[in-house]
């Protein structure tokens, strides 16, 4: 088992990769470019799973 906010880390999990077929057009992840979950019309800042999970840990071990 690792230490949660140092060290040792464990790999981001692998998200499905949109489909571009699948439903309307997906926006872009600000970080990497890949598909996200969301509308193209979504307004803000948009990532995708891997993105938002990495960005999720660099938040949580600030402070």
């Amino acid at each position: 088992m690792s230490d949660y906010c140092g060290g040792e880390t464990d790999p981001a999990p692998v998200a499905p990769r949109a489909s571009t077929t699948d439903g309307p057009p997906f926006a872009e992840c600000v970080l990497c470019r890949k598909p996200t979950e969301y509308p193209e019309s979504y307004k803000g800042i948009t990532l995708c799973p891997v993105c938002e999970w990495q960005e999720a840990q660099r938040t949580a071990c600030s402070g």
